[in-house]
């Protein structure tokens, strides 16, 4: 059987508790090693792929991750549908400790972290103006309302390098710029399962309200533990009652590529093709 739903847990969530007949999963990427094996299983009877982002025991920094690898990985295993559970700062007072926001939006603020697979011997433009699927957000909300966790829809994820948290002028011009909330991760991940033509969707769980907050001035790693921890609880039941409604149809991104490869196909190589072959073979 296919594993065809993806799940990346981000800070707090290193496993799935749902997760039956769990079988771990060494992927070789021509990009390097991800983050950990993947834990394979069932939840209500549909197959599953989990990755802790940061790895079991969280050893691996925002700046460090090998997106690609993590990507790729899924893609491997045969993901068309990633849902991606990530910590954040939330920049807006309704947004608070503890609920989920499904963001619609992403902007870049990281320093030259690699966001594509396309930079050897093979260029292609994806179109990325709305990041997050609709289809998989759609069951994300139904999910969190089905456990109980209050979730805001929409929004602008603001992904910043670290891994120092803001200081208090960047948090202020966050704010004022509009976006929402604020995290580590999420961009590259999206940008990347883009490229592999997969759903994606995050579901971020807003553990503090970064530095702007005049009662809440500082983010402390004590504080954003304690709120990781019921965060995760949350997590389980969300993901649970997402992969239940994941649609049994193909992805709506299952074609992104398909107008996105610019390169002369009579100037691929051998040895690009089959690098590529995953990712772009069919267009090739």
């Amino acid at each position: 059987m296919s594993i065809r739903i993806g799940v990346i847990g981000g800070s707090g969530l290193y496993d799935m508790d749902s997760l039956e007949d769990r079988r771990k999963v060494r992927v070789d990427t021509p990009w390097g090693e991800p983050s950990d094996a993947y834990v394979t299983g069932r939840i209500a009877g549909r197959e599953v792929a989990f990755l802790a982002r940061h790895g079991r025991g969280h050893r691996i920094m925002p700046s460090s991750l090998n997106f690609r690898a993590n990507i790729y990985g899924l893609k491997s295993l045969g993901v068309e549908y990633v849902l991606s559970f990530s910590a954040v700062g939330s920049l807006r007072a309704e947004l608070e400790p503890i609920h989920f926001v499904i963001p619609d939006q992403f902007f870049d603020r990281t320093r030259g972290r690699v966001s594509t697979f396309f930079d050897d011997g093979l260029a292609a433009h994806i179109t990325f103006s709305h990041p997050i699927c609709s289809t998989l957000a759609d069951v994300a909300e139904e999910a969190c309302k089905a456990s109980g966790v209050t979730v805001h829809r929409g929004g602008t994820y603001c992904c910043m390098e670290g891994p120092a948290f803001s200081t208090l002028a960047e948090s202020e011009l966050y704010r004022a710029w509009g976006f929402d909330v604020i995290g580590m991760t999420n961009l590259q991940e999206a940008k990347l399962a883009r490229e592999a033509e997969m759903s994606y969707c995050t579901i971020a769980m807003v553990t503090d309200y970064d530095c702007w907050h005049p009662e809440h001035d500082a983010v402390t790693v004590d504080t954003v533990i304690e709120y990781l921890t019921r965060n995760a609880a949350n997590a389980q039941k969300v993901a649970v009652e997402a992969v239940k409604r994941i649609p049994d149809s193909p992805s709506p991104h299952a074609a992104a590529l398909k107008n996105a490869i610019i390169t002369d196909r009579a100037a691929i190589s051998d040895r690009v093709r089959e690098k590529y072959a995953l990712l772009a073979g069919r267009y090739l």
